[in-house]
């Protein structure tokens, strides 16, 4: 019998949906943007020495909140220097979202936006026909990995766009965080299809060890606020179980002893810790930054 089970990314407004809830109960963007705060200007220090024009490539740039926090520092650290920054992003929605961003953003005269409605291996195939190896200073894919087919082939061809003096930056889940625990125990269980697939730091450091690439890794601490998830019906709770699954509608559609196992799963160390009365699932992020 078909499971009917289905991807989340079947359905993008829901993605959307169970995605912008996710944001709003995590430190997702908070932990990033210390990230930028702290740790980028020194990423970013030598990226454009002796260069009037830097570019950079930002590979599923969703709605630009991360993208413009990026820009600035580029800007604080290079003053007047032109920059070019593409953007690769496959949601005409996001897209949007980050035009308004921009458009609200005064400080930005002197950075050039191209947006490229395209996913990441939909933007090689193209540059390959046009044979077109334009080049990047800087070149960052932020919670993006899980969406494309061939990741070790997709690191690959950005890393090979890079500059003598640039850099490549990946942020993605941490090994450490509970989705390592509750996708390493229920992935096999979960409707991945070919639309998505689990990767962590752990995946990602195995890859560049064996390509002998040189990077450093920084775990960036986050958690996300689960408690819903807890009472049954709750909608907000259905949303982000979806997120955490990568499943369409899962409180309706898993198996009962599945969704049981899972919920159960949630609530224990290995995933969250319990403080002041809230679930706060573990949603930590590495960043992984690739020298050229």
């Amino acid at each position: 019998m078909a499971s009917p089970m289905r991807s989340l990314l079947t359905d993008p407004a829901r993605y959307l949906q169970s995605f912008r809830l996710f944001l709003r109960n995590s430190t997702e963007h908070q932990c990033m943007q210390e990230f930028m705060e702290r740790q980028l200007p020194a990423v970013i220090a030598s990226v454009g020495n002796g260069k009037s024009t830097i570019n950079v490539l930002s590979v599923g740039g969703g709605a630009g909140e991360i993208d413009l926090l990026i820009l600035s520092k580029i800007q604080a650290r290079y003053p007047g220097v032109t920059i070019n920054n593409d953007v690769i992003e496959p949601s005409a929605d996001q897209i949007s979202k980050y035009k308004e961003r921009v458009a609200e953003t005064s400080s930005l005269e002197n950075v050039k936006f191209t947006w490229h409605e395209e996913t990441a291996y939909e933007y090689e195939c193209r540059m390959n026909a046009e044979k077109n190896s334009k080049k990047w200073d800087f070149i960052h894919m932020i919670q993006m990995l899980y969406y494309v087919k061939d990741i070790p082939a997709t690191i690959r061809y950005f890393h090979s766009l890079l500059e003598a003096q640039g850099k490549l930056l990946i942020i993605l889940v941490s090994e450490t965080s509970g989705w390592e625990t509750l996708w390493k125990k229920f992935g096999s269980s979960f409707p991945l299809n070919d639309l998505c697939t689990y990767v962590s730091s752990a995946d990602i450091k195995t890859l560049l060890d064996s390509s002998g690439l040189k990077y450093q890794l920084h775990e960036l601490p986050s958690y996300m606020d689960i408690t819903s998830c807890f009472t049954e019906g709750n909608e907000d709770g259905e949303l982000l179980l979806d997120f955490l699954t990568e499943t369409c509608e899962f409180s309706k559609t898993a198996p009962p002893e599945l969704k049981h196992q899972v919920i159960e799963e949630l609530s224990k160390p290995g995933c969250s810790e319990k403080r002041d009365g809230k679930v706060l699932f573990n949603n930590n992020l590495s960043a992984i930054v690739i020298d050229p």
